[in-house]
């Protein structure tokens, strides 16, 4: 039998796919609210829903694409503490990022900022920002004796 699933199910597969599975298992998930019957109704419901979805996606895709643009375009300064022959006491954290971020009107979660090393020296460094699966923005940080 022909079904739809509502939930993910381990071993069977994701919302919204279509799976053939036995009768009876087909009326266990129908009853549990797991799954409906791949009738013609539910099949066109589920296109309009993910047809919505594709469509979520795309608009937020281009948020984050101008969003993308608008932190290329800047140069942030983070002043930090040296010590003898400029070493940095610490590093730099994603939080000061942001927070320099945030002074620019920008409001990233630091959960979002991927750091590939430690900034500990002054000078440039690329930072990453994740701001969608598919779009990924690099801030020029620039890292100044304070």
């Amino acid at each position: 039998m022909k079904i739809i699933l509502l939930k993910d199910i381990k071993k069977q597969g994701k919302k919204g796919e279509i799976i053939d599975v036995a009768d009876g298992y087909a009326s266990f998930l129908i009853k549990s609210k797991s799954a409906v019957s791949a009738t013609e109704g539910s099949l066109k419901r589920l296109n309009r829903e993910n047809e919505t979805k594709r469509l979520e996606e795309s608009l937020e895709i281009k948020e984050c694409e101008k969003l993308k643009e608008k932190i290329e375009k800047l140069d942030i300064k983070i002043k930090v503490k040296t010590g003898e022959s400029d070493r940095v006491f610490g590093s730099v954290s994603t939080k000061q990022i942001c927070n320099e971020l945030e002074k620019n009107n920008i409001k990233i979660d630091k959960k979002k900022v991927k750091l590939d090393h430690e900034i500990t020296s002054l000078g440039f460094h690329d930072v990453k920002i994740i701001l969608h699966k598919k779009v990924e923005a690099i801030l020029k940080l620039q890292v100044v004796k304070g």
